[in-house]
């Protein structure tokens, strides 16, 4: 597997929703907590804590938790243009890029991480792992924002399973 990437991938999904509705699936934590994680705050720049159904903005920090994980991810938003394009710190230094673009009745959600260190934990944790969990979370995206429907497992006595 010489030719393979270990510093990035990207995930493509195809969702019948509303480019608004998806980039704000992604910039507020109201939105986030539908279909991602259990609790998610973001703040200015400055510390301070903004209303969940408020968008970020560039240079705002995270604060994100999962359920079933006790693992807190803390990461700032590089870019956020109010439309289309969202890009935040993930997992230590990666970056994770969404692309949000019209087509049809659809709206495409292309998802890319990089800058993935290449040591035996990182290929494996990272590279591996987040691309595992980025697929499942882009399938529960499409299946909230779709029908309704949430995939997640948050029963702590089924762990561990695919949906969580």
């Amino acid at each position: 597997m010489e030719n393979f990437d270990w510093t990035r991938f990207t995930l493509r999904i195809a969702i019948n929703a509303t480019l608004p509705n998806l980039y704000n699936a992604w910039t507020k934590a109201s939105e986030l907590e539908k279909w991602f994680l259990s609790q998610a705050d973001s703040f200015e720049p400055d510390g301070t804590l903004i209303p969940k159904n408020q968008s970020i903005k560039q240079d705002y920090r995270y604060e994100w938790n999962w359920y079933l994980y006790p693992d807190l991810e803390m990461g700032t938003f590089t870019e956020a243009n109010g439309r289309d394009f969202v890009q935040f710190t993930f997992a230590g230094q990666c970056l994770v890029a969404i692309s949000l673009t019209e087509q049809d009745d659809f709206v495409i959600v292309e998802l890319t991480q990089k800058n993935i260190p290449t040591d035996d934990s990182s290929k494996k944790n990272i590279r591996l792992g987040c691309h595992g969990g980025w697929s499942f979370y882009l399938v529960n995206l499409k299946s909230v924002y779709e029908g309704g429907l949430d995939l997640r497992n948050k029963n702590t006595d089924l762990k561990p399973m695919l949906n969580n």
